[in-house]
């Protein structure tokens, strides 16, 4: 047993000093990182796929980078501080979706968080969410029961991910979801993580409603694995700055989407418009 710890903490030593590496050089070649850490190039893709897994870094033709892309979208730290006012604007709307007494599934998107700050004004309330910063925020607040998914911790997401959390999911039954997505392509959800789609497949199995929040740049954005079709949620949420092409062919497709302003509204409007 005292082996396979002491394994198991030199890879996680290894891999801490892999995303180091990467981050402060931007990029680094398998062979180099082999060379350097005295393994096999097999074993140093696999310390790039589980980082990569995470969200640290995006694997490449021969080696590894930190840099953004298409398909790479950050760490929840530095997504936190994209589109802010945007996502604000579309948790508010969220918010109208609540109701006392609801049981209320929340994933680790950075965009869902938002929503958060409104729970208090929905009590009781119950929340479920495999978030730590979403469990952390509504630990203490008076009205809110929170039930934490536990699995493995992915720093990158700030969150419980994995087959483990998948399972918890399974115990439990919620009125509403509320989750977001990483990128929308043809009309679908898709994520780089195949952990982060295992557990938003098991949420979205047994919620009773599910609504999807999404600002407009998901559009641009690429993923490598499918997650679900948009006409699987009761209602998709986007700001009005979505690709009006886009949001017509959706609706078209049977797509419940409702477009939330993101310009200045007059006080006490909702701030949304365009349900179909």
């Amino acid at each position: 047993m005292a082996g396979g710890d002491a394994r198991s903490d030199a890879r996680e030593e290894r891999r801490n000093r892999l995303r180091e590496l990467v981050t402060g050089e931007g990029f680094v070649r398998t062979a180099d990182l082999a060379a350097r850490f005295g393994v096999s190039v097999m074993t140093v893709h696999r310390d790039l796929d589980a980082l990569q897994a995470q969200g640290w870094l995006r694997k490449v033709r021969g080696g590894a980078s930190c840099l953004p892309s298409t398909q790479f979208h950050g760490s929840a730290g530095e997504r936190l501080t994209t589109m802010v006012r945007t996502k604000q604007l579309l948790a508010r709307a969220a918010a109208g979706e609540l109701a006392p007494g609801q049981v209320v599934m929340i994933d680790d998107s950075t965009t869902c968080l938002h929503l958060v700050r409104h729970l208090p004004d929905h009590t009781p309330v119950t929340t479920i969410s495999n978030s730590l910063p979403v469990i952390s925020a509504l630990a203490r607040e008076p009205g809110v029961a929170v039930i934490a998914l536990g699995g493995t911790y992915f720093p990158a997401y700030d969150a419980f991910m994995g087959a483990h959390t998948a399972r918890s999911v399974q115990a439990f039954r919620a009125d509403v979801l509320f989750m977001s997505t990483t990128a929308v392509t043809g009309g679908r959800c898709y994520h780089m993580s195949p952990e982060t789609v295992q557990v938003k497949q098991a949420m979205m199995a047994v919620a009773g409603r599910r609504v999807l929040i999404i600002d407009h740049t998901k559009f641009a954005h690429q993923g490598l694995y499918a997650l679900a079709p948009l006409t699987d949620f009761d209602l998709v949420l986007v700001d009005d700055a979505a690709p009006a092409a886009e949001v017509r062919r959706l609706r078209d497709n049977g797509v419940r989407i409702r477009t939330v302003a993101t310009v200045a509204a007059p006080s006490g409007a909702p701030g949304s418009h365009g349900t179909t």
